[in-house]
């Protein structure tokens, strides 16, 4: 980046902090629990537009997606941060502020990094630059939990073909996320008679069987290609001490970086569930997939995060932590798509209700956000 680049977005993170501040705190009011994101989408939609954007539409999946210079099969680049949010509220959220910390649930993951991408999005719109290829402006939907990555997965769907590479903005300033940890979540439910404990005695017990099925998920042996691991986290079923189960369930996890691991946990899992077939049934219900990595080049993707390391360290001087993480690039680096995730605010507590951002974070994570637009520009 030359010199007369990096003035100029110098300048314009600090002519924009107020005006990014003040977005942050009307947006961060706005409750948005994943596949809940409407008024949030709304809102951004508006947004965009009342900055000049011409193109804003809310898609199937509650994307907010921005096209700029995109034109007919143009290669496309995609900015993305997320609107949801880990919390369940539908009525406006709570919003405090001590000095220069910004409380709210969800403040710091994601809202913050929203407005960097949305005020990054307002210099395009504005200034207009010329530009080499299309770009997309995504506020997306169902990044969160069980939302398991939708609103990415549908802008792929939309538009994988022309996409050449991708960046969301998500955690904290100094992580750049460069590889995906996928996972697959299921819910399995084991039923039986069931009956009395002394008048019933030896009929098939479903928390019996379900916690030998447990066993057996825990003897696995995981592949050692890349990392993987497995988890039960959550278990319930029966109703008094003198019953048996008649049903009872877990919430079970694998997890890898590579997406032939977790293809290869998946047989075990299946053939497990195979061999405990007996006088019950077993039911599982898919709770949500995360791709792992794909075929991805290696080198491409190691050129792709220097490049974007150097603008980051261009604003934010320092190490950076490259981290492997469950986030929307999950998406493309599992189709071979050059792709970081790249946190552009600071703060503390996240996915907790006392979570905050430090507001003097704001500007140098939007001169980030801003600098890697601009790479793909000419002004």
């Amino acid at each position: 980046m030359n010199e007369k680049t990096k003035m100029i977005i110098e300048e314009y993170a600090a002519a924009q902090t107020q005006t990014a501040e003040a977005l942050l705190m009307e947006l961060g009011k706005i409750p948005a629990p994943s596949h809940q994101e409407d008024k949030r989408a709304v809102f951004c939609r508006d947004w965009l537009l009342s900055q000049g954007a011409e193109d804003v539409t809310i898609d199937a999946a509650k994307n907010v997606v921005c096209k700029i210079g995109v034109k007919k099969d143009t290669d496309l680049i995609v900015f993305m941060a997320h609107m949801d949010i880990v919390f369940p509220d539908l009525e406006p959220l709570t919003m405090k502020q001590e000095g220069r910390r910004l409380y709210a649930p969800g403040i710091g993951d994601d809202t913050a990094n929203l407005v960097n991408l949305l005020m990054a999005a307002k210099f395009l719109l504005q200034n207009k630059p010329k530009m080499n290829t299309g770009f997309l402006i995504v506020a997306n939907a169902c990044e969160e939990g069980l939302g398991n990555l939708d609103g990415c997965k549908e802008i792929f769907r939309t538009y994988g073909s022309q996409i050449r590479t991708f960046y969301s903005f998500d955690g904290s300033l100094s992580n750049c996320t460069c590889e995906a940890v996928g996972s697959y979540r299921y819910k399995i439910t084991v039923k039986t008679a069931g009956g009395h404990s002394w008048s019933d005695f030896g009929t098939p017990n479903a928390i019996e069987i379900l916690c030998r099925l447990v066993e057996r998920l825990y003897c696995v042996q995981v592949p050692t290609e890349a990392r993987t691991t497995y988890n039960v986290g959550y278990i319930q079923g029966g109703t008094t001490v003198n019953s048996i189960a008649q049903e009872a369930s877990v919430l079970y996890e694998f997890r890898s970086t590579s997406q032939k691991c977790l293809k290869i946990m998946q047989q075990n899992f299946d053939n497990i569930l195979e061999d405990m077939k007996g006088a019950f049934t077993i039911e599982t219900e898919l709770m949500g997939v995360r791709p792992g990595n794909g075929n991805i080049s290696a080198e491409a993707l190691k050129a792709f995060t220097e490049k974007n390391a150097e603008i980051i360290q261009m604003f934010c001087p320092g190490e950076i932590d490259y981290n492997a993480a469950s986030t929307d690039s999950n998406i493309p680096l599992s189709l071979g798509i050059s792709a970081n995730t790249i946190g552009t605010i600071a703060g503390k507590n996240a996915h907790t209700r006392e979570e905050w951002v430090d507001l003097d974070s704001i500007p140098r994570g939007m001169k980030i956000a801003l600098g890697l637009m601009l790479q793909y520009t000419e002004l």
